[in-house]
């Protein structure tokens, strides 16, 4: 198309449309395994500009694709037109009717944040899919999502009481209930809403059609169930003599895909909300078959969840950072383990259910083991399960399970009998398939792990969902469950409800969008389910060679490819985690993890230069990113963006030469030395307003920062004095004075010195630069060197075993993480990451093991609040923090849900970034501090994170090693 008329139309919208390279990137897929490069990307502002789009559309032949978090497994959120995108402004909660139990909302507004606004109502919408945090109610009403709670509360469609939408002429229309009057008027009416009606009544009003429809559709005990357009469901009405249920077009809506109209406000039925008790008894087999044997069984009883986790989901947790300490309940190695949870309102009620379901496990005697999961227990063991999709993207190398045929759901009493033959044809294939899912519902999502670069693959790609296509309609069961049918079941739709229901939903697309504008090539005349894919097939792989250490992902394209787009980078700011703030503070699905790698991914891909880092477009999705490792641990394919970011600021800067900000923060070690030998004139210069002005507007620092002073300071001499006067009763340990404590934190190294010395250890002191600043600037080969360097003088340590403690955790935790990639001796530095530790690890674990007591600390009351470190919360753990601040009893600690503060190290001082670090900042962490008492103990342990709240809230944090000295009482 003209880019002159996407211009000209971007000009008559309230909202962008953006058109440009890296947009349309990050829009050519979804979490499916589909591609299509769209026109561009509107982000619409308001009901008028979707009318435009509609317009546009319509006069120039193209397609539009709704889309909201993008988390479509099936395709649907991908075509080659214009992606509108309404996850950016139609997010507001319009009107809670309370007595009605009704919400209505925008399609952009997030699952679990709607729930949250219920909760004081004592409400909450049921529906709830493994994407929760981040899916949006227009999407989930597009797909009829069902997730873990459909067993108890329904699919989506069972919750859509009314849709505003526009049709594909523009026009505004409201579908809701319709008794048999209503539904005379409006079927006589001449617009195209009275169109749409007098044609469905048409068209059902039809014996034959009924009877078709009877006979090919999914059997209704199949609650999930979305093949096609639901016009089974449009049946069980007053109108058409089935029941004495109103009439509500909101049914096909539901589960169409954005194929119909365009949605701008949804109102749903609420229910009230849960029992408050729960138990969870997870039941664990030795065979699929036996664990599959259980489930009917089970759901005799109340269950509010009946989920099944097989032996493939379970071993890709075992190498999942954030999900080891979630597999505490596993026993042995199962190959499934169901979790059955029951809910109550009174301890009694809770244990009669609890122990009847345990009565009618034991009667089977399939399960080996049947533990009890109470309390916080059972929501680690669901997010266990939660994280399954997305780990299995995290599979190093080409070979993927692939979401073709995982959306399968038949009625209980055909769940065994379909596993099996499904194994059988599967093992005719050679296939090792992932069983996962929903078993109470009879969905299982059953995956053939496939390499879709491969043309061989790719057939096979097609014949195992055909094979299983018709093995679903022999058992009369729905190919597509809850993840609809977007690109990858849409072909088969003609097989799953024949022929003829295929012409009569033919007949309603044509009804409703004349001009096929509404998500082409989803539901009817649909896309190739084996073209399109991501990856181009058989392709000849690019060759991109990276000076860091990427073999753990068989080099770094695959380390982005292993986003699969299942996009929990796109939770927001109110959701657990610090994953990713600066989309927390933008919105732009360029600044999320998902962004990053797909971008990443495209680029080196698809780059014809020399240096295929060489892309301004990747320098802008980088440009944001905080470093802040975040996603390393709770991206559940752990796709690392701060170690991507590193190694592509080095090659492109090879390219386009250093900056000379980046020289100064890179290094800033070496400067810092030098500032030190006269630290009284270096501090004078950097606090006066002439010449401190003057230094940060020629380096590029925001005029709002203050400069950190540095220092000259003999830790030698004082470490001799406090052991002078300290007995050394306990083990050695090496206090690791990085850089920053040498010369910017001396008095928290002061503090650790005191506080190790007078607690009994015997310390000695190990300096070295880490080498953050080289990394979070891109200067590898210097980074490299230093790495070399520190390895060679750490060795005495290593082999004496003497525990290296570090009081900044981006300096200490770069020998976990960095320093494996920059290092050929891989037995070495994993040596030394097992023995480098955050000083609150060492203590805490030295507490467990009795070497420190409450006894040396004071026993005045004082409230503690914890900010920690982005890099301790990816690569260590809170906990630690919180256990050390407790050694004085009367201290009462609680840890902030603070994400990220926003500083990341330089990035906050560089001006055109301070804007987003003071946002990224104020999301969650300014406001609890501001609230805090005056008297409140804040604790910091980064030396960026106490600069940024010292300028963003004017409150002094102190490291936790200041904290614990300044609480002794030896």
């Amino acid at each position: 198309m003209d880019k002159s008329l996407l211009k000209s139309l971007s000009q008559e919208l309230q909202g962008e449309l953006l058109i440009d390279d890296l947009s349309r990137a990050l829009y050519a897929t979804d979490a499916s395994v589909y591609r299509k490069r769209p026109l561009g990307v509107a982000y619409p502002r308001n009901k008028k500009d979707i009318q435009i789009l509609i317009a546009f559309a319509t006069e120039n032949r193209v397609g539009l694709v709704p889309r909201t978090a993008g988390t479509s497994l099936a395709g649907q959120c991908v075509g080659d037109g214009i992606i509108v995108d309404v996850s950016k402004h139609f997010t507001q909660i319009l009107s809670l009717d309370r007595d009605k139990k009704q919400v209505t909302v925008q399609p952009g507004v997030v699952r679990d944040e709607l729930n949250q606004y219920l909760k004081p109502f004592g409400l909450f919408f049921g529906p709830n899919t493994s994407t929760s945090n981040r899916c949006m109610i227009g999407g989930m009403v597009g797909n009829n999502s069902s997730g873990t709670t459909s067993i108890q509360y329904g699919v989506t469609r069972d919750k859509v009481v009314a849709l505003n939408c526009l049709l594909s002429d523009g026009s505004e229309v409201f579908f809701t209930d319709l008794d048999k009057d209503e539904f005379e008027r409006k079927k006589n009416q001449t617009s195209l809403e009275g169109i749409i009606y007098s044609t469905i009544d048409s068209e059902l009003s039809n014996s034959e059609n009924q009877k078709n429809i009877e006979t090919e559709f999914p059997k209704p005990s199949i609650h999930r169930r979305n093949t096609g357009y639901a016009v089974d469901e449009l049946l069980k009405n007053k109108v058409f003599g089935a029941n004495e249920e109103d009439f509500n077009l909101c049914k096909l809506l539901s589960g169409s895909e954005g194929t119909l109209a365009f949605t701008t406000e949804i109102t749903l039925q609420l229910d009230d909300l849960p029992p408050p008790l729960s138990a969870m008894v997870a039941t664990h087999y030795s065979s699929l078959e036996d664990c599959l044997s259980d489930v009917a069984p089970v759901m005799q009883h109340n269950l509010h969840t009946c989920e099944m986790m097989d032996k493939v989901i379970l071993d890709c947790t075992k190498n999942n950072r954030a999900q080891l300490a979630n597999r505490f309940f596993v026993d042995g190695d199962p190959a499934g383990i169901l979790m059955l949870e029951v809910k109550a309102n009174t301890d009694d009620e809770l244990e009669k259910q609890l122990q009847e379901l345990l009565a009618t496990i034991q009667k089977s005697g399939l399960s080996y083991a049947s533990p009890v999961l109470k309390g916080d227990d059972i929501n680690k063991a669901l997010e266990l399960r939660k994280a399954g999709l997305g780990l299995l993207g995290n599979m190093v190398g080409d070979r993927k399970a692939v979401a073709c045929i995982e959306d399968t759901a038949v009625a209980l009493e055909d769940l065994k009998d379909f596993i099996g033959e499904f194994t059988r044809i599967m093992k005719g294939y050679d296939q090792d398939a992932v069983y996962y899912a929903h078993a109470g519902a009879g969905e299982l999502h059953l995956r053939p792990i496939l390499n879709l670069k491969k043309s061989d693959d790719v057939v096979l790609f097609r014949s195992i969902t055909t094979d299983v296509a018709k093995l679903t309609k022999k058992y009369k069961g729905s190919f597509s469950g809850e993840h609809g049918d977007g690109i990858v079941r849409a072909e088969f739709i003609p097989l799953m409800i024949g022929e003829a229901n295929y012409e009569l939903l033919k007949r309603i697309k044509s009804v409703f969008d004349p001009n096929n504008i509404f998500n082409p090539g989803k539901i009817v005349d649909a896309f190739p389910m084996d073209e399109s894919l991501r990856y181009e097939i058989d392709r000849a792989e690019p060759e991109v060679k990276t000076l860091m250490d990427f073999s753990d992902s068989e080099g770094i394209l695959k380390a982005a490819e292993k986003c699969n787009g299942s996009g929990d980078c796109r939770k927001s700011h109110n959701m657990a985690g610090g994953m990713c703030p600066s989309y927390h503070a933008t919105k732009n699905e360029k600044d999320t993890t998902r962004g990053r790698a797909n971008a990443l991914r495209e680029f080196l891909t698809n780059s014809e230069k020399p240096n295929k880092f060489d892309q301004k477009e990747l320098k802008e999705v980088f440009d944001l990113c905080l470093s802040c490792k975040a996603c390393a641990s709770e991206c559940p394919s752990n796709v690392d963006v701060a170690t991507l970011k590193a190694e592509f600021l080095y090659q492109y800067q090879q390219t386009n030469g250093y900056p000379l900000r980046s020289k100064l923060f890179a290094y800033n070690t070496k400067l810092n030395a030098l500032g030190s030998k006269v630290p009284g004139l270096t501090n004078l210069i950097f606090e006066s307003k002439a010449t401190g002005g003057l230094l940060k507007k020629m380096s590029g620092v925001a005029a709002q920062r203050t400069l950190p002073k540095v220092h000259n300071f003999n830790f030698e001499a004082y470490l001799k004095k406090f052991r002078a006067e300290s007995i050394q009763s306990l083990q050695k340990v090496a206090l690791y004075i990085d850089e920053f404590t040498q010369y910017l934190d001396v008095e928290v190294g002061k503090d650790a010195i005191a506080l190790l010395c007078k607690l009994g250890y015997d310390v000695q002191l190990f300096y070295a630069e880490s080498g953050r600043t080289y990394l979070s600037k891109g200067f590898l080969k210097q980074a490299k060197k230093l790495v070399g360097k520190n390895m060679e003088k750490v060795e005495v340590l290593l082999q004496q075993n003497i525990p290296i403690v570090g009081l900044e955790p981006s300096a200490i935790l770069s020998f976990r993480d960095e320093y494996k990639r920059l290092h050929h001796n891989k037995e070495q530095v994993d040596k030394l990451a097992s023995n480098s530790f955050l000083i609150e690890e060492f203590l805490a674990s030295e507490i467990k093991e009795g070497n420190i007591t409450t006894d040396s600390f004071t026993e005045e009351e004082r409230t503690v609040k914890i900010h920690n470190h982005c890099h301790q919360k990816a690569l260590s753990n809170q906990k630690v923090t919180f256990d050390v601040l407790n050694l004085p009893k009367n201290y009462k600690v609680s840890i902030i849900a603070s994400g990220c503060c926003g500083m990341a190290g330089s990035f906050g001082y560089e001006k055109e970034h301070y804007e987003t670090s003071m946002k990224v900042g104020e999301l969650k962490l300014f406001p609890v501090i501001r609230k805090s008492k005056v008297e409140t103990i804040l604790s910091a342990n980064g030396t960026s994170c106490r600069h940024q709240i010292k300028d963003g809230t004017k409150r002094e944090a102190q490291h936790p090693v200041t904290i614990l000295r300044k609480a002794l009482l030896i």
